[in-house]
């Protein structure tokens, strides 16, 4: 049943799920992605670049630090405030008084979503992934247990164990 009644709209908001809390947790987007995504608002992710827009600390861009699903606050690098014994604290800040100005798109999901409702998703992005990704295979390559030599594959390190280190057993 869909309510319009304050204090129904209250409720579901403080004992929404949290798969619900995260699309909750949206801020717009700059206009330049906007027409690029073809959407108006994304999820706050940590790594996202925002800019306030409302509030004593508008005007102010950093990086997103922590995203806190359970009070609807985010937290940013740049953002803090001095307590009284001279700690520095981040601010909490509301998403909806955000703007997205560089969205993190390091996750394939998220590429996927927008993808998904008709944006095109940035073509240098595609490719800084699939460059990570061949790092990651290079980096990934098998040690000898024995002389700590690499190799390519799990098959070049058997034959070279059989070949050179008759004698080692697993």
């Amino acid at each position: 049943m869909i309510s319009s009644k304050p204090r129904k709209k209250r409720k579901e908001l403080y004992t929404a799920p949290l798969h619900l809390r995260r699309k909750l947790m949206s801020a717009t987007l700059k206009k330049e992605l906007r027409k690029e995504f073809g959407r108006r608002s994304l999820p706050v992710r940590t790594g996202d670049k925002v800019k306030v827009m409302r509030g004593s600390y508008a005007g102010l861009t950093g990086k997103v630090r922590e995203v806190d699903l359970k009070n609807y606050k985010v937290y940013i690098e740049e953002i803090t405030r001095e307590k009284v014994d001279g700690t520095k604290v981040h601010v909490p800040i509301h998403p909806s008084n955000l703007m997205i100005i560089d969205p993190d798109m390091s996750d394939r999901m998220r590429q996927k979503i927008i993808e998904r409702s008709g944006g095109k998703v940035r073509e240098e992005l595609k490719e800084k992934e699939e460059v990570k990704e061949e790092k990651k295979e290079k980096k990934e390559g098998i040690t000898c247990p024995v002389c700590k030599k690499s190799f390519g594959t799990k098959d070049e390190m058997q034959a070279h164990l059989t070949k050179e280190h008759k004698d080692y057993t697993r």
